[in-house]
């Protein structure tokens, strides 16, 4: 009874359902006085919610976390990890400043990898916005929190995007020397990263993690019902699919 509660507050009384139930209301309202637009609106609305219910995001974001699967046994002599966020003066255990749950989520396949192949970690990413850290730095701070020897760190901190990632991690990996390099970065982003990483020349052996969704699929009747986190997803996946277009079509 509390769960179903708690389910129905957060879903209606939270956005985007109370946007949805809103909008709703006042269309009616406006349809009954026969105003003209309303179907428009309805259509609009209808968009709005399909857009925000986890059965369509979820697809969406799944059908790009199938395209890459984790490697059973993996090989190789450096391990890239491209950013995703972080805050600037936040308290941490040591120093300041967290990665989003994006790039922690790499961060902590990158480590694991570390303790399996004992291989250096090339961190890829820089400070996108004045307001945010330069996760590069923070994320080499955190690693070496995790047991991974600060001379086991490459730091690049100048990228703000993932053209930029693929550019700078280009330069720095022939500059050591490097010719196996492991990608890691989210499911959802792996698709585009991989495409990126061609781009500039080099050849990553994709290692996806911070899944958004389970692998295997089945419907419940909780996806049809609106939430944030589906409005985010679909976000998520519009970006990777426009960046996938963008880059093969320039």
């Amino acid at each position: 009874m509390v769960y179903f509660i708690k389910f129905l507050y957060s879903t209606f009384l939270f956005p985007p359902g109370i946007i949805i139930i809103a909008l709703l209301l006042l269309f009616l309202h406006l349809y009954k006085r026969r105003c003209s637009g309303v179907r428009v609106g309805f259509l609009l609305l209808f968009i709005f919610y399909l857009s925000s219910i986890p059965l369509i995001s979820g697809q969406l974001i799944r059908s790009l976390e199938a395209r890459h699967e984790p490697p059973s046994y993996v090989q190789g002599d450096v391990i890239v990890m491209l950013g995703g966020g972080a805050t600037l003066d936040t308290p941490n255990v040591h120093g300041l400043g967290h990665l989003s749950g994006f790039a922690a989520n790499r961060l902590l396949t990158c480590a694991q990898l570390y303790h399996s192949l004992h291989v250096p970690i090339l961190v890829s990413g820089g400070k996108v916005l004045e307001s945010t850290g330069t996760e590069a730095d923070i994320a080499k701070v955190i690693l070496m929190g995790l047991g991974v020897p600060a001379d086991q760190i490459i730091a690049e901190n100048q990228s703000l995007n993932t053209t930029e990632n693929a550019t700078y991690t280009k330069k720095i990996i022939d500059q050591h020397g490097f010719v196996q390099p492991i990608l890691v970065t989210s499911a959802f982003h792996m698709e585009r990263s991989i495409l990126q990483f061609s781009k500039a020349g080099l050849s990553v052996i994709p290692y996806p993690t911070d899944y958004q969704t389970n692998v295997h699929w089945s419907f419940e009747l909780y996806q049809l019902w609106p939430s944030a986190s589906a409005l985010l997803d679909m976000s998520l996946a519009l970006k990777e699919y426009t960046g996938i277009l963008a880059i093969k079509w320039y």
